[in-house]
């Protein structure tokens, strides 16, 4: 060494420096890498890609590579270092190399690289593996023998370095991943993807039409009186049934019978030729299960019934795909029958409206974990009937009862004590 000019150690260190840099760019770029990206490119067959795929399915020899050529060229700058310091400043240039190569070392091969590295993962992972992977067929043997131990280490605690960590996301995790990706998925379709991942947590009986609300055709009526309820329904399909919903006969679907309603003998049994067997559905089905159903069925509607058989309402594949894409109504809250807008701000809301309706419509929190409707939510908190009507609160929502009949609360009136803050409109110049 004492026969290399000091010009030539120099300019070996400052290789050694940006060398070390490269390990340290190398390391935090491959780790920093969004895996379900890197995964896109591998099935695109991208070669970069394919690449650091390849390093990345053991990452402990990764690392391994890494490190070695890391330690190695650091240890040797810093022997280099040492021999210019002494040239130039004799036995107390040590002193001086070594502070000074720290924090050289810290700034241009540690701090700036990685920072960089984790800000352009890709742009420093990818070129950096044409270095790395045949580095790795060179080096085999020194990583394999460092990984042999460090790997043993780490089985004497019971981890197999081996076995590579799982990336799939949780239901919560990828709720969160949609939640957080900003302006790379517009709002409806973040809502549209928020909702996919509800549908296990929302049964059939949350958005079911209730058996009370149900419009359909009573076959004990008089035949005149069905015919003027087909020719002014707005729905597409109507339920039949004998006297009550809980004897449903069919389903009848109004493109079928609309070619018949010009005749003079229509009668019921035409009728009935023209319904589908009802289709039941089990309370307490969650939609995702529900939708396949009514996938493998070729059915669009479906009555709901209890354990014992009883009907509790319908529900229809219209039902699960708005709780997909929204409502289809432009204004739900406005032409909601069952929720009436008040001037002091709170609402006059039907006893028998489900609680998922209200929430939907005014964008409120009440609890939907018990009851379904506001009568339920009502006598659950209550844990008794009212006889007389009184006010009270649940939450951050003031109810007062304003009618009691039959057992029910047929009225309510709701007020939201914290509505949400509207956002302030800058003023016009």
């Amino acid at each position: 060494m004492n026969d290399i000019p000091i010009s030539i150690l120099f300019g070996i260190l400052g290789v050694l420096i940006l060398m070390s840099a490269f390990f340290s760019s190398s390391e935090t770029g491959m780790m920093s890498l969004n895996r379900y990206r890197l995964r896109h490119l591998v099935k695109s067959k991208d070669r970069a890609a394919l690449r650091v795929d390849n390093l990345l399915n053991r990452p402990d020899r990764l690392i391994g590579v890494i490190l070695i050529g890391n330690n190695f060229v650091n240890i040797l700058a810093s022997s280099i270092a040492t021999i210019i310091a002494i040239r130039l400043w004799g036995d107390s240039g040590i002193a001086i190399a070594t502070a000074v190569l720290t924090l050289v070392i810290l700034v241009f091969a540690e701090v700036t690289p990685k920072t960089l590295a984790a800000l352009k993962p890709e742009a420093i992972a990818f070129p950096a593996s044409l270095i790395l992977r045949p580095l790795l067929v060179v080096l085999y043997p020194f990583v394999w023998l460092v990984n042999a131990i460090s790997n043993g280490l780490l089985r004497m605690v019971g981890v197999k370095a081996e076995e590579i960590g799982s990336d799939h996301l949780s239901r919560e995790e990828l709720r969160t991943v949609v939640t957080e990706s900003g302006a790379i998925l517009p709002t409806r379709h973040k809502g549209m993807l928020l909702s996919i991942l509800d549908l296990e947590e929302v049964t059939v009986d949350d958005i079911m039409i209730p058996k009370h609300e149900v419009i359909g055709i009573d076959l004990d009526e008089d035949t005149d009186d069905i015919i003027k309820a087909l020719q002014s329904t707005q729905h597409t399909r109507l339920p039949v049934f004998k006297s009550d919903l809980n004897s449903p006969v069919g389903v009848l679907h109004l493109r079928k019978i609309s070619r018949l309603l010009m005749d003079d003998d229509l009668n019921k049994a035409k009728i009935m030729q023209q319904a589908v067997e009802p289709y039941f559905v089990p309370e307490g089905t969650p939609l995702h299960v529900q939708l396949v159903n009514f996938q493998k069925v070729k059915r669009r509607m479906g009555f709901v019934v209890d354990e014992y058989g009883d009907v509790q309402g319908i529900v229809t594949l219209e039902d699960i795909l708005e709780e997909i894409v929204g409502e289809f109504t432009t204004d739900y809250a406005a032409s909601s029958q069952d929720i009436h807008p008040q001037e002091d701000g709170s609402f006059i809301i039907d006893g028998l409206a489900t609680i998922r309706d209200v929430n939907k419509a005014l964008k409120w929190h009440l609890p939907t974990k018990g009851p379904k409707t506001v009568n339920g939510l009502i006598t659950e908190h209550l844990e008794t009937i009212p006889e007389h009507n009184l006010c009270f609160t649940i939450g951050n929502y003031r109810f007062e009862t304003i009618q009691i009949k039959d057992n029910l609360v047929k009225t309510a009136r709701v007020t939201n004590m914290k509505p949400a803050r509207k956002k302030a409109t800058p003023a016009a110049t």
